[in-house]
């Protein structure tokens, strides 16, 4: 049994999503961030850096109880686990997964997050940044578009990588910006969308 620590952000949906394609079980357990729960000592046991989402998994290597934070730690995890080809055996597969599975957790997460903020989140609007923001936001999902231009997932099959970069899609490209100019990531996101694993991750929290 896996327990998850998650909120209604784009990590917490990747992490959701994941436990949902994984087929294992597991239990979701909110952190509710507008209350900082996040600073809740148990929590920090758990995620030193107070971010969600987190995961106990009570089966973990050998047997032992461990706790795991870091959202692309965790898909990787997970999908090691679950064994259903959403992290490739093969070596040569696997390489061209974590090229992406990196990407989305380290550049198109963090700056997509950078631009929810100011788009959104900001107390006061700042105008500079938000027009910066947003072009970055745009250079990236064109940098997607490109890519599956000629491929149908990230790196082959669907996979982690796909996982890692769906949420800031449906978050900041639908339902923000659109995607009426990238038509590959909207069938890629339209398709990925489909899954009854992804409506259930993205059904009532």
């Amino acid at each position: 049994m896996i327990d998850l620590y998650a909120w209604t952000t784009d990590n917490g949906f990747k992490a959701r999503q994941m436990m949902e394609e994984s087929g294992l079980e597991y239990t979701l357990k909110p952190v509710n961030i507008p209350k900082q729960e996040q600073f809740e000592p148990n929590f920090l046991k758990i995620s030193p850096g107070h971010k969600i989402p987190a995961i106990i998994d009570h089966d973990g290597p050998g047997g032992n109880t461990i706790s795991l934070c870091e959202s692309g730690a965790i898909l990787k995890y997970v999908a090691v686990k679950a064994g259903n080809g959403l992290y490739p055996a093969d070596p040569l597969e696997r390489v061209k997964v974590d090229q992406w599975l990196f990407y989305g957790s380290a550049t198109y997460t963090t700056l997509a997050q950078q631009f929810g903020y100011f788009w959104v989140r900001a107390p006061e609007p700042i105008e500079e940044a938000k027009a910066y923001y947003d072009g970055v936001l745009r250079d990236m999902m064109s940098t997607l578009d490109r890519h599956l231009a000629d491929n149908e997932y990230m790196a082959g099959d669907y996979s982690i990588a796909d996982i890692s970069m769906y949420p800031d899609t449906h978050i900041h490209g639908v339902e923000r910006i659109g995607l009426d100019e990238y038509p590959n990531l909207k069938r890629w996101h339209d398709v990925i969308e489909a899954r009854p694993a992804v409506q259930r991750a993205w059904g009532p929290f």
